[in-house]
């Protein structure tokens, strides 16, 4: 029997333990999303719970105590604001942890460590997925698959719209679990599922106009004699004729937005996406002494 162990020791002295976990907490409060090994993510877990609750108590003492803990002192307001809001109705429980496989290497295994609710939630990420899945199941028992590959989902927001007025309980389209995800989560996410198209488009719209400025540049400075025209500038299109490169900024479903590291839909796949195997090293590059033929050996054998 083990008694007195309040905590995991995770092969550290008490100085490297205690810094290695206020540096992964500092990074949860920073991106909210954090990927480590799963041991350090539960004690990780535990501790963000206590500065989160430091937070919502918003006191002197809660201030010096979370600022002696997080390592970045801009990160405090945050603190203070942000998630004291967020969580002002949430008795606990304001981390989740969802596990990533294993690491290649040691093999030692994984996890995303996230706060909940927090824009990049995974959870959005399964809610879609699972009203898209209620949608076609009830799609199915009065049309045939061909018929809604060509109509698409036509009036997907008008039953969302009706799903979230109803309550848990009560018969609907969706599941009501799905349900009740919906109505938590489907205002922030739609929002931000709206605002992710906007900013590409703004993005790619400022990239067309640089292109468009520097083709006028070019021509410009084409029209002058050669003595006069500036090489730094004709020398842009010089590398093709015609050919002035602009960037598609048009992600496909489940990628980052600008401005984030990874897409949600990446990290909900978890240990299920598919891995391509490493290509194992050749020792033997050429033939030797000790590399013969296949059919040598069984002429051997024979």
């Amino acid at each position: 029997m083990k008694h007195g162990v309040a905590f995991r020791k995770l092969s550290r002295t008490t100085s490297h333990r205690m810094l290695m976990l206020r540096n992964l907490v500092t990074s949860l409060f920073e991106h909210e999303q954090i990927k480590t090994t799963l041991p350090k993510a539960r004690e990780t877990a535990r501790m963000a719970e206590k500065i989160i609750t430091l937070g919502k108590r918003g006191d002197q003492a809660a201030h010096a105590r979370a600022s002696a803990l997080l390592l970045k002192p801009e990160l405090l307001p945050k603190l203070f604001t942000t998630f004291a809001k967020r969580y002002a109705q949430r008795p606990g429980g304001y981390t989740r942890i969802h596990k990533f496989g294993n690491r290649p290497g040691d093999n030692a295994p994984h996890a995303v460590l996230e706060l909940v609710d927090n824009p990049r939630d995974i959870r959005w990420e399964i809610t879609s997925r699972a009203v898209g899945w209620d949608l076609l199941r009830n799609k199915l028992k009065s049309k045939k698959p061909v018929a809604i590959i060509n109509a698409g989902a036509e009036d997907t927001l008008d039953v969302i719209s009706s799903e979230r007025r109803l309550g848990f309980n009560e018969p609907g389209l969706l599941r009501p679990k799905t349900r009740w995800n919906v109505q938590k989560k489907a205002g922030d996410y739609m929002d931000h599922l709206l605002a992710t198209p906007v900013v590409f488009r703004d993005i790619e719209k400022e990239e067309r106009d640089a292109v468009t400025e520097r083709r006028r540049l070019i021509d410009a400075e084409k029209k002058k004699p050669d003595g006069e025209q500036d090489r730094s500038i004709v020398g842009f299109g010089s590398s093709g004729a015609g050919k002035y490169p602009v960037r598609e900024m048009r992600p496909a479903p489940g990628h980052a937005a600008p401005g984030e590291t990874r897409g949600a839909l990446h990290l909900a796949r978890a240990a299920l996406s598919p891995r391509k195997p490493r290509p194992l090293p050749k020792v033997l590059n050429s033939p030797s002494l000790f590399s013969r033929p296949r059919h040598e050996k069984k002429r051997t054998n024979a």
